[in-house]
Order: C-alpha cells, then structure tokens, then sequence
C-alpha cells in the first residue's frame, strides 16, 4: 500500500490560548477557561470533515509558572466542555518547555503534526492549523499543510511578523468557513 493511500484522513490543529479560547496568561484552573463565542459553531462544522486536535505550547510550566498538572486539568476541562457540545478532540498535545530549550515539540517544529500523522493516518498535505501567533502558520508550513492566521488572543499583537504571505481572518468562525469552503 502507498503512504499516500495509508494517510487519508484530514485534521485541523488548533492553537489553544487565544483561537479557542481567550488568552488569559497562565491558566492554572479550569474556571478560568472563557471559549471565544464563535469556538462552539465553527468546531462543529469542520469536525464533520475533519478530525480535530489541539496544540498548545505552555511555557509557563517551564517557567515554573504552573505545574504540568494544572496545564493538564485546564485541557481536561476544555475537552470535556466541548464534548459536551458535541465536539470531539480526537488528542491534546502539549509543549510544556520553553522556546530557549530548543525542544522537539515546541511550535513551529512538527513533531506533534507527525505524531498525529503516525498514530490517526493523517494526511497533513490536506490539513489546516488555525492560531494566533505567526508560530501557528509555520508550524503547518513545515509539514505542507495550510496554516491560517487569527486575529483573536495575541493575533492583532503579532501580525506585523507575518510576511505577508498567510492567510489572516478574524476568528475561528471564518477559518472554518475558509476550510469548508475549499
């Protein structure tokens, strides 16, 4: 069988803090989680043509901020909230390091797009990632996947990194309808 053959579903990989949910620094609880209006709709649209992922870079585990566990209840909570609506999160990845420890998992570095690719047959030339930080973008890039930049959390803060080149919407609610209109 070709690789191509093998890897025929296709996700969408979201950024967590501030493309599904306000950016609200280091979340040690999950009270502190607020979804962004539009998260609800848009994630049940594409999940009837994709799986769905979160990856998240939590650095303030690194920096001591907040401990593994308190990263890990907060993603617990997302996850059952938005099952609660119908939606599933297929896998939650996290990086808990921080960018000058120059690990394999932290954005824009693809280890987690592999890892999903290997273990749910992902075909990532067919996938999105949809973020707000210029990190989202590359992050799908470096696999041959689509990225789209959002302009919610830090998105409107860090557009002026941008080259130019990516797609920007304004939110989640019109990243989805990009993808599904594709």
């Amino acid at each position: 069988m070709s690789l191509r053959k093998q890897h025929t579903r296709r996700a969408v990989f979201l950024d967590r803090d501030g493309t599904l949910i306000e950016d609200r620094g280091n979340l040690r609880l999950p009270t502190e989680v607020i979804f962004f209006e539009s998260t609800f709709e848009a994630l049940q649209r594409l999940q009837e043509r994709f799986l769905l992922f979160i990856v998240t870079n939590q650095m303030g585990v690194a920096d001591g901020a907040l401990t593994i566990e308190e990263v890990n209840q907060v993603n617990e909570h997302l996850v059952k909230q938005l099952a609660n609506r119908g939606i599933q999160i297929v896998d939650v990845y996290c990086c808990p390091h921080k960018r000058s420890d120059d690990c394999e998992c932290i954005k824009p570095k693809p280890y987690f797009l592999h890892n999903a690719a290997a273990q749910y047959s992902i075909d990532l030339k067919n996938s999105y990632a949809i973020g707000d930080h210029p990190h989202d973008v590359v992050f799908a890039e470096n696999v041959g996947a689509i990225g789209i930049y959002v302009l919610t959390g830090h998105g409107a803060k860090h557009q002026n990194e941008l080259n130019g080149d990516e797609l920007v919407l304004p939110s989640i609610a019109e990243a989805a309808d990009w993808i599904l209109d594709q």
